[in-house]
């Protein structure tokens, strides 16, 4: 569930820019969205009277298969890129940017890392 102060522009970002599906709607204060692939859901629900978005405890992942490409697509659709597509120290490739509500979505892709554990290099101790 992503909680929303307003479900028109958010509505609009997952679906319009994101490529999410509608799968139904309840008026202006509850939404549910298929992903583009697979089986995966969201729901944006409006905020009740007097409830406060806590904004930074939330960042969303949603992997794609050509990052670059899709990052293309999102920028011709209006959306702004707060980083573009880079290599991680643990190699996969990311790129961030926020909904209308200040949430924090990541895009990413993991190729044949997203199933294999992480190995970081670290620097070796001093002394």
């Amino acid at each position: 569930m992503i909680y929303t102060r307003d479900l028109a522009p958010a509505l609009r970002f997952y679906k319009d820019i994101l490529g999410f599906r509608l799968i139904e709607q309840y008026g202006h204060g509850y939404a549910r969205l298929a992903a583009p692939r697979g089986s995966g859901t969201i729901a944006l629900h409006l905020l009740g009277p007097g409830q406060e978005l806590a904004i930074g405890g939330i960042r969303l992942y949603f992997e794609v298969r050509d990052l670059d490409g899709f990052c293309r697509r999102l920028e011709k659709a209006g959306a702004k890129l707060t980083s573009g597509p880079k290599l991680m120290p643990w190699g996969w490739r990311h790129a961030y940017l926020d909904d209308p509500d200040g949430h924090e979505v990541s895009v990413y892709t993991a190729g044949i890392k997203r199933l294999r554990p992480t190995v970081m290099k670290t620097p070796a101790p001093r002394g």
